[in-house]
């Protein structure tokens, strides 16, 4: 009896084991996948730059330091290497963004410009899906840090080196308000 009863407890604490483990594979790789939704939209703002740039330069030829500091944080986040590094390039790409849209307040006839419109509209609609799979992301990442902290699952996270994944943060420019000066 007491035979059957131990090999019952080992039989459920086996089954436990695989059931977090599989659990905690499938968060990991949702983070993972999350990750990469963010990716995409990054990737459909970076080739939208280039022909918002085209834009913009026929009309502010003299405000090429603007133009440059979006093309130099673009090209520092395609360089990078790591979610960490990309968290970073994007918050400087997105401080550049907003002072190349600020520079239309100087220029009403690119205001009116359907080109810029048209451009300036798909990077909003880009901007607002990347706020979103940032927040999804964030809570994915939450998800799954708590099944790796959290006891009991924290055991098996610790037997199979489950790690803590960083959340996307703001970084300190991002948090300020943008200033642009002529």
């Amino acid at each position: 009896m007491l035979k059957w009863i131990l090999l019952i407890v080992v039989v459920v604490l086996v089954l436990y084991v695989i059931s977090t483990y599989n659990k905690l594979v499938v968060l990991r790789n949702r983070v993972k996948d999350q990750w990469a939704q963010i990716d995409v939209q990054l990737k459909r703002r970076f080739d939208l730059i280039p022909n918002l740039i085209e834009t913009v330069k026929g009309y502010t030829k003299h405000e090429s330091e603007t133009l440059e500091n979006v093309i130099k944080a673009r090209n520092t986040f395609l360089s990078a290497s790591t979610p960490e590094e990309e968290m970073k390039a994007d918050g400087e790409l997105t401080k550049a963004i907003s002072k190349l849209f600020a520079l239309t307040e100087s220029y009403p006839d690119l205001k009116a410009n359907t080109n810029f419109l048209e451009l300036q509209g798909e990077l909003q609609e880009t901007e607002d899906k990347i706020a979103s799979a940032r927040q999804f992301y964030n809570d994915t990442v939450l998800t799954y840090n708590n099944k790796v902290q959290m006891v009991p699952s924290n055991f098996i996270a610790s037997l199979f080196k489950f790690k803590l994944e960083a959340f996307f943060e703001a970084n300190e420019t991002e948090r300020e308000n943008v200033k642009v000066e002529f």
